[in-house]
Order: structure tokens, then C-alpha cells, then sequence
């Protein structure tokens, strides 16, 4: 919210910079006591604050950030189910996020709130499926970024709930091999419906698992490519959680591209149910009435703007403007938005949304 100056506040700024800026985002971490170990962190996060302005400003620009700082941070009301709060203030703004997702500390102090910090500050939690695999049985995990959770269907996950399937001629077979073989397979194709069903709720990326003549199979047959990042050779369905992640963990070396194909996959997911808008207009929008549930930005991607004649319309401008209703960074405005309506963001490579105009949202409804 926007802050009016009082006249001895603006003969000390004058008309064009309001220095300093101050941005601190701290995490809340599990405690015993949760309040009284923010009101701890706060209390050290200010202390720093107040130390870095009086060394490097003007007593009277600091004292007057320092007393907005105060003021904030005493009426702040803390709310367990968070992961973590953002507070920016200046001689004009003071704001305050919450976070649903977990964020590390920084604090920063500058000419311009670091509003993309916030997303860099973000705890990158790799989450993704394993489907484990071999020739009688099958079994699907979820880590979540802590634990595996064993997810089911209702796809038999025994080869042998198959067997009354199996075409009659099938059982004329001289041959056994033939029949296990056409067993395998509608076993498997099985075990790939289960997997769409699991994607639905989870668009993560997979790791399958087995041996090597059970992953050909089910490479032939699958219909989820896109969302499996690895064949993983081996038989670990008796593998403990310690024994499985041990496996898995030389193939995590690639986490950002892991975490994006994850990314990726959400937004195909939405695109499917009509819940994507793309494009910095049609975001700006979505994320102006508060139906944005994530948000993903190429990560150079900016876009100085103006403001157009409604609060949700904006209109690409040059940069440097000297037009009233000038935006420099209208995805820096979108993100505020985002955060400030509950949702969440996600940067990626750039180039990686480029079917979808470098920025994409992803809506509740």
C-alpha cells in the first residue's frame, strides 16, 4: 500500500527519489513456539536493517524508513500455516507477504525492492513419481520434497488380475513365451492407465524403474512420455525408501531441468482443462482480478508498460517513458500481484515458454 509523505517527509526527498528501499524475506521454521521465535527473528532481521541505514544514509532518510519498519513489524500477526513473510518498505510503500511456500532469509537494501528476490529465495523442493515396475507387479511414489508416499489406483498392480483378459486364442498358444509375453504387455498397459489417473493429480516428472526387458516393454506401450524423465534398470520393489532414493539420487544431478519439466507438465495440464492464460496482457488481467494460482516467467523476461484506461488493461511502451501512467516492469507488477492474491511463482530458462509469449498463469477457475 502506498504511503502518503508528509511536507517536512517530502522537503527531505524531494520530488523524484525515495531511497532507501528495504527488502527483508524471512522463512518460518518449525518451532516450539512459533510466535515467539518470529518475534526472535524479526527483532534480529530489524537490528540489521537499522545498523546498514545509519552507516550508509542520511540520519533523517533513515530514521524515517526505520520508523516505518518499526511500525510494520508490530502489528504483524503471524499465522502458522505459512511458510514465510516478505516485508518492503520505503519512504512511500510498505508492504507485507505471506508465503504458502518455504523461502530462505535474505535482506536487502538498495535503490529498488527486490521483488525477484523473492522468487530466487524460493526453496527449490524436487518432487517427482516412481513407478516401480518388474514382470508380476508394480508399485507408485510420491516424494514430496520429504518422504515417499506410496500413491494407488484402481489398476490391479498384479500381472495376474490379467490373466481373464488375455484373448481366448491366447491360451491355444504352443508356445509359453507368447503368452507371458501378450500377459507382460496388457500388464504393462495396464500399469500406464494407472500412471494417466496418478498424472492427473500429480503433473510431476517419472522415474520408472526394472529390468531392462520390462522397461522395453513398457517403453513401446506407454502413452506419457513427455512426463517420463528416466528408465532406471533394476528390480527394488523390495528396496527400502533409503535403498530407493540412494538409486535415484545420481539421476537428480540435472534438478533445475528436472523441476522445470515438472513445471512444464502443470502447464500442459492447465492448458487441457482451460485454466491458462498466456501472454503479459491476458496475465496481467487474470492476476488483477486475484485468479492466479501459479505463475511462470521466463527468467529475463520484462515488459515496460503503461497502464491502459481500466486497472486490469496495459499497453506495451518504451522504455524510459515519461508518460504519467508508465510501468518499467509490468511482470515485476504481475508477480506483486500474484503474491499479494496468495498465489505462487515460478521462474524458468529462458526460452522455455516460448509457445506461450515468455510468461504464463495458471488460474484457480
Amino acid at each position: 500500500m502506498k504511503a502518503h509523505l508528509s511536507k517536512q517527509e517530502q522537503e527531505v526527498f524531494g520530488a523524484v527519489k525515495y531511497q532507501p528501499e528495504v527488502s527483508i524475506i524471512l522463512p518460518f521454521e518449525p518451532a516450539i513456539s512459533l510466535q515467539t521465535e518470529l518475534h526472535h527473528q524479526l527483532k534480529i532481521a530489524v537490528g540489521k536493517v537499522e545498523s546498514q541505514l545509519s552507516a550508509n544514509y542520511p540520519k533523517d532518510k533513515a530514521m524515517l524508513v526505520i520508523g516505518k519498519l518499526r511500525d510494520l513489524v508490530q502489528n504483524i500477526k503471524f499465522d502458522a500455516s505459512k511458510k514465510g513473510l516478505a516485508i518492503f518498505v520505503s519512504p512511500l510503500i510498505e508492504k507485507l507477504f505471506y508465503f504458502d511456500f518455504p523461502v530462505n532469509e535474505k535482506i536487502v537494501i538498495g535503490e529498488t525492492f527486490a521483488i525477484r528476490d523473492l522468487i530466487y529465495c524460493k526453496k527449490q523442493l524436487i518432487q517427482y513419481l516412481v513407478l516401480q515396475l518388474s514382470g508380476e507387479s508394480s508399485k507408485m511414489y510420491l516424494d514430496d520434497g520429504t518422504k515417499f508416499v506410496l500413491l494407488k489406483s484402481d489398476i490391479p498392480q498384479n500381472i495376474h488380475a490379467f490373466e481373464r483378459d488375455m484373448p481366448e486364442k491366447v491360451g491355444k498358444f504352443s508356445d509359453p513365451e507368447d503368452h507371458k509375453e501378450i500377459l507382460i504387455d496388457n500388464f504393462l498397459h495396464h500399469c500406464d492407465q494407472g500412471l494417466t489417473l496418478i498424472l492427473k493429480s500429480y503433473p510431476l516428472p517419472v522415474f520408472v524403474t526394472g529390468t531392462d526387458r520390462v522397461l522395453g516393454h513398457f517403453k513401446k506401450i506407454t502413452r506419457n512420455p513427455k512426463s517420463l524423465v528416466e528408465f532406471i534398470p533394476g528390480s527394488y520393489l523390495a528396496a527400502s525408501e533409503a535403498e530407493l532414493r540412494e538409486v535415484i539420487q545420481p539421476y537428480l544431478k540435472h534438478r533445475r531441468e528436472i523441476r522445470e519439466k515438472a513445471l512444464l507438465l502443470q502447464i500442459e495440464e492447465a492448458l487441457s482443462e482451460k485454466k491458462l492464460e498466456s501472454g503479459i496482457r491476458q496475465v496481467w488481467q487474470a492476476a488483477t482480478h486475484k485468479n492466479c494460482r501459479l505463475l511462470l516467467v521466463e527468467k529475463d523476461f520484462m515488459y515496460p508498460a503503461r497502464q491502459g484506461s481500466q486497472p486490469d488493461s496495459i499497453y506495451k511502451e518504451d522504455v524510459g517513458s515519461n508518460s504519467p501512467f508508465y510501468i518499467k516492469d509490468a511482470v515485476d507488477g504481475v508477480i506483486e500481484k500474484v503474491l499479494e492474491a496468495g498465489g505462487d511463482v515460478e521462474f524458468v530458462s529462458n526460452g522455455a515458454l516460448k509457445d506461450y509469449e515468455r510468461i504464463a498463469l495458471i488460474r484457480f477457475y
